[in-house]
């Protein structure tokens, strides 16, 4: 092969006559034809998503709870190997190879859809890269628990017949036996990587470990029998015989007592040795390597390069804006006191607060079908997966957020659920319910997330992952729409919404406060109550859920004011062409981007369409 270096030489030693002709001629030869370059543009493409589909086949290797999630059962005996050394070598064997295949791929010679492609994939394995360091690693996974993010937190309602593992045949309780022997493996190991972290002096705070005690000795209260994990047994399909259902019921009566063994286990080590050297300090940059740690989860989260002080004035600009607007309501409904005396009486008036768990569960049934009748005026594109609403259950409310979403199956067999909090009743502020069905339900988390999953002409990593600042973004984006929708009409929603939106300009403020300013946590509880109408429990469980989740609460308010950024500049180029069903259907057709993808997409979109 005759390299570049001796053509060059050539073209250079040519006659004048010949160079005066050769910049046309190259340029001829540089632009090719329409049908060589879609074949061009088709070869890479097959390349790109060749790559996707082999990216995919070794994540799922690696993580097969990731494709039960999917409702794919293949390989449902087991959780992974997580907290291994070989473990995290793979998948960062895994990543490296990705991205040394994807520099092979001529990005320039594909379609533009293509090129988004390209560039999520690429970001995201750049992420994943920085975040699989020697150094990071000593910093995460030694830190293997919190009442956040343990296994323990997720896998018994995963497990219970009620959550994502399907029972529907003898097959799939087989199959949840044999992933509760990975479980109890994942549980052990748990407490050997936390002895690491003792080691080292990487530890997580006394506040989040004494809330997993709390959890596991709640779990541990249980009576076997009564037990989540003992729930597939209670309520077989048909189909199953008697000699297998009883055998079944013994199986698992024997597995959970091993499970509770595990569960004890770690209660025992966290109590009795990991406590004492726990942290006293709530921020991650009171721990050793947390500064930087924090800095590169804030620029995960957020998709931007933002820094904490950054993002922390921003958020203190947000609550007063949105303070003010209160201030307006307050006035609306003729009250006569201070603010914070107005927050006191919302917090305290009966008529606010939720008469029974039954009467706040047919009150979002009541909000989803107001909702169903509107949606028609805002989106052309719906998801086909059907919506449940659900209380959390009593065994773990007490430390769930206020709502949360749990997704369907891609082919809609399973319905996507939005759980609401029931625990404290009189703290679940009725003001406050239509704009968490916005966000939890529709058109929020259950239209984004299912309408990626639905779309099969998406890779996989599109289809089923997503950024915070997105997917968050995205439902605080939807919150938004219930003005237009005409919810906010009622003063009182009104004023539940902008607490809601209060809440997350608080976190923007409170998050880089504690993590990057020492901020203690009755300095971010009475920020909260300050500032907000919020009741203490509500404040309590949402700063121990940023000590325990550093920046996970930054991408909401961050992801919200771009896409809200966005279509204001959709409206502004496009005037009388803007129609927001189009919008919408930009946003939400190619999954959960990060912002700086999302915003080049809408830019090309805005041209588009102005030139038509």
């Amino acid at each position: 092969m005759i390299s570049r270096s001796i053509v060059r030489a050539a073209l250079i030693a040519t006659s004048a006559l010949t160079l005066a002709v050769t910049p046309a001629l190259a340029q001829k030869q540089r632009t090719p034809s329409p049908a060589v370059a879609a074949a061009q543009a088709e070869a890479e493409r097959a390349k790109l998503f060749a790559l996707f589909e082999d990216a995919d086949e070794r994540e799922l290797a690696l993580n097969p709870l990731s494709r039960l999630f999917r409702g794919d059962d293949e390989n449902a005996r087991r959780l992974g190997d997580y907290l291994t050394d070989a473990f995290f070598i793979a998948g960062r064997t895994d990543t490296q190879l990705n991205l040394a295949k994807l520099a092979l791929i001529d990005r320039s010679k594909l379609a533009p859809n293509d090129q988004l492609a390209y560039d999520v994939f690429r970001y995201n394995q750049e992420q994943a890269l920085r975040l699989s360091s020697d150094e990071m690693r000593a910093l995460t996974e030694v830190r293997p628990v919190n009442h956040f993010t343990g296994f323990h937190t997720f896998y018994p309602t995963f497990a219970s017949g009620t959550g994502a593992a399907p029972f529907k045949t003898l097959a799939n309780y087989e199959d949840n036996l044999a992933r509760h022997d990975d479980y109890i493996a994942i549980t052990l190991r748990a407490i050997a990587r936390s002895r690491e972290g003792m080691a080292s002096g990487v530890v997580e705070t006394k506040l989040t470990i004494n809330n997993v005690i709390e959890q596991l000795n709640t779990q541990l209260a249980i009576p076997v029998a009564e037990s989540q994990f003992m729930g597939p047994v209670r309520d077989f399909p048909e189909g199953i015989t008697e000699a297998d259902r009883a055998r079944l019921t013994a199986a698992y009566e024997a597995k959970t007592r091993e499970i509770y063994a595990a569960h004890t286990a770690l209660r025992d080590f966290l109590r009795d040795e990991y406590l004492d050297a726990a942290r006293d300090s709530f921020g991650l940059s009171q721990m050793k390597g947390g500064a930087e740690l924090y800095a590169l989860l804030v620029e995960q989260t957020t998709t931007l390069p933002l820094d904490a002080e950054t993002i922390h004035q921003l958020g203190l600009k947000e609550v007063a804006r949105i303070k003010s607007d209160l201030e307006a309501i307050k006035a609306e409904v003729e009250f006569q006191g201070t603010l914070n005396e107005f927050f006191d009486y919302v917090r305290t008036d009966p008529k606010f607060q939720p008469e029974s768990r039954e009467a706040l569960t047919q009150s979002y049934y009541q909000i989803g079908r107001e909702v169903d009748a509107k949606i028609a005026d805002y989106f052309s594109l719906v998801p086909k997966s059907p919506l449940e609403i659900r209380p959390y259950d009593p065994s773990t409310e007490q430390f769930e957020a206020g709502g949360s979403y749990m997704p369907g199956t891609p082919d809609g067999s399973r319905a996507g659920v939005f759980y609401f909090n029931a625990y404290d009743l009189p703290s679940r502020l009725t003001t406050g319910n239509v704009t968490l069905y916005l966000h939890e339900g529709a058109p929020g988390h259950h239209f984004q997330i299912n309408l990626a999953q639905e779309d099969e002409s998406l890779p996989a990593f599109m289809r089923f992952g997503g950024t915070t600042s997105f997917v968050e973004g995205w439902a605080l984006y939807a919150e938004t729409l219930g003005y237009e929708m005409g919810f906010y009409e009622d003063p009182w929603n009104r004023y539940g919404t902008l607490q809601d939106e209060q809440l997350r300009a608080m976190r923007l403020v409170v998050d880089t406060g504690l993590h990057a300013k020492g901020w203690s946590r009755d300095q971010a509880i009475d920020f909260m109550l300050e500032n907000s109408g919020m009741t203490r429990t509500e404040v309590v469980a949402e700063v121990e859920r940023y000590i325990a989740m550093p920046s996970q609460a930054l991408g909401y308010k961050i992801g919200a004011l771009k896409i809200q950024e966005l279509r204001q500049r959709s409206q502004d180029k496009l005037g009388a062409k803007f129609d927001i069903k189009a919008f919408h259907e930009q946003i939400l057709n190619t999954g959960g981007l990060p912002l700086a993808v999302l915003e080049d997409k809408i830019d090309r979109w805005i041209a588009a369409q102005a030139a038509r």
